[in-house]
């Protein structure tokens, strides 16, 4: 077992400088959901070099792929992420807030300019404030060791890179796993930057994301506004409605909006079109069908206030993490037998630097996060700077935040990763977690993740059988229940 250990980290470290140009190259290119050609361009050849077959432009999202290794039982994916937010454009290893010098349409490094492939002639404000660029990454590192390995020691089975557009926002696996892309997978392994070392095994929240646009009656506000039939006050009705149904629904739930379109900035006009998109978040997918309905209605009433009309879009829908014991047991017993991550001084000064830089809420918060990980080991995890302990392990964990792996998790075993990459008390999608993307604290925790990932992958290969329990679980989980597909039927992947 120590030897298989030491030649996975040994086939990983021995790249690192090629992984860590990798990372920062996508957290230079930055690229929004569903735009970020540049960014799977670059890891699709990295693949291609590497001897994995690749299948590209997947469920009608461009940039989505599959790379593939090996052939017959089992099959394992390795989910890897690549996508930007927007507004969080950064420079990087900067301490205060200063956005990155705006680029456009940045070039990949393999193409000549006639082979360019140009996607939107967007300014890019966007930056890696969730750590996707490390993602990719790291399950690129992952599966190119384990293919080393297999072909070493004649291991059967077949390794998947699954590329996955647009997690924020727009949940692009579910897409993925609507159009079958995940039928034939026996497990499925990802990771996450956090704030800890540990194996989820708990739920995340499921989550639509619904465009509201409410169209009006244009009319000189002043000389005759009887004649007007305002949308934005359609969008502020719908929005003070669903404030006051927050005090009657449960108490997991989370409701949050963006107004994305206010008619426009002239007050002496009546605003004939304005728009809000909302999120609806809820431990079950079925509390989430019910609360939207009652946003629905709310936004009928807004509409039959103002004598308005009220188009509904839904856009994307998250379901909520199956967790597999089985195989975040196997990732455990790998933290431990890995041991913490090694930091120098200097990235132990330079995550203090960041640590002195955070607000002070989030600075009193910290003991609070130390607690929620570590349990009675949260003292000793806030010696350090970077938080360093594996995670405490509770039952069954309610984890607050959304994400597209729950789709993959209704039909095949999954386990979901977190390792810390930045100093602790970090928010992710914050600019301070886009600027310490480039650090060397976070390339080790990256290559840390690759390795658990690897090891984890490489105990199922040596033992088919081990997938077969991890099936058998997730059928116990699930008790009858069948996967939700909450994605409406004509509905595509888009850019919006």
């Amino acid at each position: 077992m120590n030897e298989y250990i030491k030649e996975i980290s040994e086939k990983i470290d021995s790249k690192k400088e090629y992984y860590a140009k990798i990372s920062n190259r996508i957290w230079e290119f930055a690229e929004p959901r569903f735009q970020e050609y540049k960014s799977s361009e670059l890891l699709q050849r990295s693949l291609k070099e590497e001897g994995f077959s690749v299948r590209s432009n997947l469920a009608r999202e461009e940039t989505a792929f599959i790379a593939e290794y090996g052939s017959g039982k089992p099959v394992i994916g390795f989910l890897g992420e690549f996508d930007a937010l927007p507004g969080l454009s950064q420079k990087a290893d900067t301490t205060e807030r200063i956005p990155a010098e705006p680029t456009q349409n940045l070039k990949c490094e393999s193409e000549s300019k006639t082979e360019q492939k140009q996607g939107p002639a967007y300014v890019n404000d966007c930056g890696h404030g969730c750590g996707h660029q490390l993602i990719g990454t790291g399950t690129l590192a992952s599966v190119i060791a384990l293919k080393d390995f297999m072909k070493e020691h004649n291991l059967k089975g077949t390794i998947r890179y699954y590329g996955c557009p647009a997690e924020e926002n727009a949940g692009g696996k579910a897409f993925l796993v609507r159009d079958g892309y995940f039928n034939d997978c026996d497990l499925a392994l990802c990771w996450h930057p956090e704030q800890g070392r540990r194996a989820c095994y708990g739920s995340t929240k499921a989550n639509f994301r619904v465009f509201f646009t409410f169209h009006g009656t244009p009319a000189h506000a002043s000389m005759c506004p009887e004649l007007g039939r305002s949308a934005l006050d359609a969008v502020e009705l719908m929005d003070v409605g669903v404030n006051y149904m927050r005090e009657h629904m449960i108490d997991e739930a989370r409701i949050h909006y963006a107004i994305t379109d206010t008619g426009g900035d002239a007050p002496n006009v009546v605003q004939s079109r304005a728009q809000v998109l909302y999120a609806i978040r809820a431990p079950k997918i079925t509390q989430v069908k019910e609360l939207y309905n009652r946003v629905c209605n709310i936004a009928k009433g807004a509409a039959l206030m103002t004598e308005t009309t009220v188009e509904i879009r839904q856009v994307a829908a998250y379901s909520n993490l199956i967790s597999n014991k089985i195989l975040a047991d196997h990732m455990n017993t790998y933290l431990e037998k890995l041991g913490p991550i090694t930091y120098t001084e200097q990235e132990y000064t330079y995550a203090q630097n960041f640590q002195r830089a955070l607000s002070d809420q989030d600075k009193k918060q910290l003991p609070t996060i130390a607690r929620d990980y570590f349990g009675p080991k949260a003292s000793e995890a806030m010696k350090t700077p970077i938080f360093e302990p594996i995670a405490y392990q509770n039952l069954y964990s309610d984890l607050k935040y959304s994400t597209d792996v729950g789709d993959v998790s209704w039909i095949v075993p999954t386990v979901h990763l977190n390792i810390p990459t930045f100093a602790a008390g970090t928010a992710l999608h914050s600019w301070q977690a886009v600027a310490q993307g480039k650090s060397s604290i976070a390339h080790k925790g990256m290559l840390y993740a690759a390795k658990i990932m690897a090891l984890t992958a490489l105990d199922f290969l040596q033992n088919p059988e081990l997938a077969t329990e991890a099936r058998k679980e997730l059928t116990e989980t699930l008790d009858g229940e069948t996967y939700p597909n909450p994605l409406p039927k004509d509905l595509k992947p888009e850019i919006w």
